[in-house]
């Protein structure tokens, strides 16, 4: 169990530190690099480069923000497959409906408990 820990924390580590280059050695925006991050995801989703990287380091690649791209490449993939191409257009969207949601939800209660204030 130690090693499947370690894996994901060395591929995890590796993704937020090429991030963190990227941010201190050029002028991307962070935004810029979170999207790169997601469109990196979905086109090694959808070359199938990613999954073998999921399989090995578990969490450490399913959890960042490339994850989330690959999430979204396959479930258009299996969406197109069952649907034909209206599944271009529903696939990401019902594969990542319940991260999305969480996402929502758990923002919402966060500004219904908290309110922001003026620096």
């Amino acid at each position: 169990m130690f090693w499947e820990y370690a894996k994901a924390f060395l591929i995890g580590g590796l993704f937020c530190a090429a991030g963190q280059v990227l941010i201190d050695y050029t002028k991307l925006t962070p935004a810029r690099i979170l999207v790169s991050y997601v469109v990196a995801g979905v086109v090694l989703g959808a070359l199938g480069w990613y999954t073998p990287l999921v399989e090995w380091a578990g969490a450490g690649a399913t959890v960042p923000l490339t994850g989330f791209g690959n999430l979204l490449a396959r479930g258009v993939r299996d969406a197109v497959d069952r649907d034909g191409w209206l599944g271009v257009f529903t696939g990401g969207l019902t594969a990542a409906a319940g991260g999305i949601t969480a996402a929502v939800i758990f923002g919402l209660i966060v500004a219904l408990l908290f309110r922001s204030k003026e620096k």
